[in-house]
């Protein structure tokens, strides 16, 4: 179960500690339920979370979970939380983020990573050849982007598993396959 430490130091937390897990689409039902869009091909991993954090006013907020529903198909979740009891109550956390503290992250496959990890990590071809190093991803719906700086310019590749040929968590590197012609198009 992914639990919480009750001596976790809410006040020396960090954004760039958590994960992005999803966005607070909108109240669901009439007893506090929220539709929650995730950010992952593998919500199963998610059945057993106990608690989020949810990013309110620039701060991360710790919510209990009492019920979670996945919808696997949607990449959705009907999550319930602790003390939130009316469609009124869950209104104020509509259109909200929800995040994971990195250490508190369930098991992910080889090649999986979260948005805010892989910053910093240096970017190569398959062919070793180096790209440069990733700043961010850009998270345009449907088609997230990764920003790598090189020198003062910047080169974006879409994020898709099939562009992705290897990840080194240990030595901060990405291997990737761009599509033919786009780093050409950055020179």
């Amino acid at each position: 179960m992914l639990k919480f430490e009750q001596n976790h130091n809410f006040n020396l937390m960090k954004k760039e500690d958590y994960h992005y897990l999803g966005y607070i689409m909108k109240a669901l039902g009439t007893k506090g339920g929220l539709l929650v869009a995730l950010d992952s091909d593998d919500i199963e991993k998610y059945e057993e979370l106990e608690s989020v954090f949810i990013l309110i006013e620039g701060k991360l907020v710790p919510f209990f979970i009492e019920e979670i529903i996945l919808r696997p198909a949607a990449k959705e979740a009907v999550i319930h939380f602790e003390d939130i009891n009316t469609v009124d109550q869950a209104r104020h956390l509509c259109d909200k983020e929800a995040y994971l503290p990195l250490e508190s992250s369930p098991p992910s496959e080889e090649n999986a990573f979260y948005h805010q990890g892989i910053k910093g990590y240096q970017a190569y071809q398959a062919s070793g050849e180096y790209i440069g190093e990733i700043d961010k991803i850009l998270d345009f719906p449907g088609n997230p982007v990764f920003s790598i700086i090189k020198d003062t310019r910047e080169i974006l590749i879409p994020v898709a598993d099939e562009l992705i040929t290897e990840i080194n968590h240990e030595e901060k590197k990405i291997y990737l396959t761009p599509p033919p012609g786009l780093l050409e198009l950055y020179q």
